[in-house]
């Protein structure tokens, strides 16, 4: 049975890759009612991403989902989403690895003070109307550290992202092999 959505809650999901974060965020969110709106931070930029987003839409189909393609501006499509009851987006640590694109083909610097300000946008449009607004990331900072600047750098990125995401987040939780672990 469907529940109504809470108001202005935010839910923040990490997890390695392919630890379930999207199928357990879905699931979330079709457990609310109202309509619902699917971010999506993921360019298509091969034959094999294209086939993952195709898997990813067909598991979505049928479910009364509206997807809103957007690797950048995630504040103007929350903005866009006011009238969901229920908001995912999917997945944030896209979104840093686009940002970071735009920064390096437009040759500027992209800080962590700068993603720390980006991120609080966000959550300050995720807060706006009565819905459920649900952060999916990849948790990066377990491994090894990564061997050259770049990535190190977008590690860094994501870090501070998921941590300033974690703080402001009234539900954190955290997916292992498919297993939800609540953390708040």
């Amino acid at each position: 049975m469907a529940s109504k959505p809470l108001t202005n809650h935010l839910l923040y999901i990490s997890g390695g890759a392919r630890s379930g974060k999207s199928r357990y965020a879905e699931q979330r969110a079709l457990a609310l009612t109202g309509p619902r709106r699917y971010i999506a931070t993921c360019p298509v930029i091969d034959d094999e991403m294209a086939v993952r987003i195709d898997r990813h839409q067909q598991r979505r189909a049928d479910q009364g989902w509206q997807t809103i393609e957007e690797p950048v501006d995630l504040v103007a499509a929350l903005d866009a989403s006011r009238d969901s009851a229920v908001v995912l987006i999917d997945c944030v640590t896209l979104w840093i690895n686009n940002l970071l694109y735009v920064a390096e083909t437009e040759q500027q610097t992209l800080d962590e003070d700068a993603i720390h300000r980006l991120t609080l946008q966000m959550i300050d449009a995720a807060r706006q109307g009565q819905r459920t607004v649900i952060f999916v990331s990849n948790e990066l900072g377990m491994g090894i550290v990564p061997a050259d600047a770049l990535s190190r750098h977008y590690r860094d990125l994501i870090g501070r992202c998921n941590q300033t995401l974690a703080a402001h987040a009234d539900e954190a939780v955290f997916l292992v092999s498919g297993l939800p672990l609540s953390l708040k």
